[in-house]
């Protein structure tokens, strides 16, 4: 009973979804896109599925590793768009005031994402888990969406606002490749390798949130990419993007990246990774001039 209790309910549980064809069910007419679609990750990845990264061992999902570091992936490059717009974005200039709900949505999202409702390491007493904090981040940009939709805040569609975006997911993207070739130079020759996938599975996920938050920039940014002729490079870059987010292979592997018989995951995701990074800076280049 209590291997089926576990083997059947990870089953259930697991839910790695990676689906390009994003919808924004968020969406606040006149606010913004990527705004209403970091709402909608949140809210998907927090209630339509089973957060799992602070699953006691009593869960089911405490089996799971793969969805846990796919999900703390996603929700950690939506913290890094939202310290994004808080500080740029949402401001007209560095010297004004920053603005409230995003201000207090990038604190949330920083939070832990395996804090269940007890941390022994630092109270014995309950203390707010991790998706109860989400779940205040996603309050609070929807509250700045609906404000921005009735002109009482603020979003600065200007091209130097969406060079420092890019420039911020280029060098996130930079960071995560760096952390992929630390493991790849150690590679394992055996078969099983219990941390590989962890690596892969966290990427992964930020590829995918940077993946709808591009996407949806796109349209918010629409005026200065049709002016600077720069939706070909757009469009190669989401490309890149889209094919290293969409990688899931049966078993992970890391083995040499020049071997004969079997692959190296990572140098393959690494591959589409920096190719999109490369893009990017591309796109900051052609923006600058």
């Amino acid at each position: 009973m209590i291997l089926l209790y576990y083997l059947i309910g990870a089953c259930v549980i697991n839910d790695i979804e990676d689906d390009i064809e994003f919808s924004s069910i968020n969406q606040t007419k006149g606010g913004s896109y990527a705004v209403s679609a970091t709402v909608t990750l949140i809210n998907r990845e927090v209630d339509t599925h089973f957060w799992t990264p602070n699953d006691p061992f009593f869960y089911p999902s405490a089996l799971l590793d793969n969805m846990l570091n796919y999900q703390q992936g996603i929700i950690y490059a939506l913290s890094r768009f939202t310290i994004e717009m808080a500080e740029q974005i949402g401001r007209t200039r560095g010297s004004s005031e920053v603005d409230a709900d995003l201000d207090k949505a990038a604190g949330l999202l920083k939070y832990p994402g395996n804090v269940w409702i007890f941390d022994l390491s630092t109270s014995f007493l309950p203390t707010p888990p991790s998706e109860t904090q989400y779940r205040a981040a996603s309050k609070a940009l929807r509250s700045y969406n609906s404000r921005l939709a009735s002109s009482k805040a603020i979003f600065e569609r200007r091209s130097d606002n969406l060079i420092s975006t890019l420039d911020r997911i280029a060098g996130d993207l930079g960071s995560a490749s760096a952390t992929s070739d630390k493991y790849i130079t150690n590679s394992h020759p055996l078969l099983v390798d219990t941390k590989v996938d962890d690596i892969f599975y966290g990427v992964k996920g930020r590829l995918h949130g940077y993946y709808v938050l591009l996407h949806e920039l796109g349209r918010d940014f629409n005026k200065v990419i049709n002016d600077r002729q720069l939706m070909p490079a757009w469009e190669q870059m989401m490309k890149s993007l889209n094919q290293a987010s969409i990688l899931r292979p049966i078993v992970v592997m890391n083995n040499s990246p020049d071997s004969i018989y079997f692959p190296n995951h990572l140098a393959v995701q690494g591959f589409y990774l920096l190719r999109a990074r490369t893009q990017l800076r591309e796109i900051t280049n052609i923006l600058m001039k």
